[in-house]
């Protein structure tokens, strides 16, 4: 009789990546499995909206500003990089590795009054904020209205 050890987490973890794949997203990282082409993590963005522009707020900790590139297809915003792991030191072991590395992927379709020529990013503090300013003649007018 052969005992079997069971992994909970690691058996929901390839139940994860299977559907991740099936959807079209990225797969939590596995031990040295293949993501299939797709990005091996996908950053965490906030999307906002003000009077004049839409806010695009992405955490890229520890990824340096020269491994991100930004573009713009079709109105379409990508931006994609990549997060390199620590190398190995020899004596040391890790007991836990939770933070995903690697290649990253992220897209997004312009709103129809995103004036493309005007969008500008700024990346500190392990923050990418993509600045997509409103075009003038989408922005509401205020209009007074006297009373009599």
């Amino acid at each position: 009789m052969n005992l079997v050890t069971w992994e909970p987490f690691k058996q929901l973890e390839e139940v994860s990546n299977r559907l991740n794949r099936i959807f079209g997203m990225s797969p939590l990282r596995g031990d040295g499995e293949e993501a299939g082409g797709l990005a091996e993590w996908c950053p965490t963005c906030d999307v906002s909206e003000s009077n004049d522009e839409y806010l695009i707020k992405a955490e890229l900790p520890e990824v340096k500003k020269e491994d991100v590139k930004i573009g713009i297809d079709n109105r379409v915003l990508t931006f994609q990089g990549e997060r390199k792991q620590d190398k190995e030191e020899k004596g040391k072991k890790y007991h836990r590795v939770e933070r995903s590395y690697g290649s990253f992927l992220r897209s997004f379709t312009l709103p129809g009054d995103v004036d493309e020529t005007k969008i500008r990013a700024e990346f500190r503090d392990g923050v990418l904020n993509l600045h997509l300013p409103k075009s003038e003649k989408s922005k509401a007018k205020m209009i007074e209205v006297k009373v009599s």
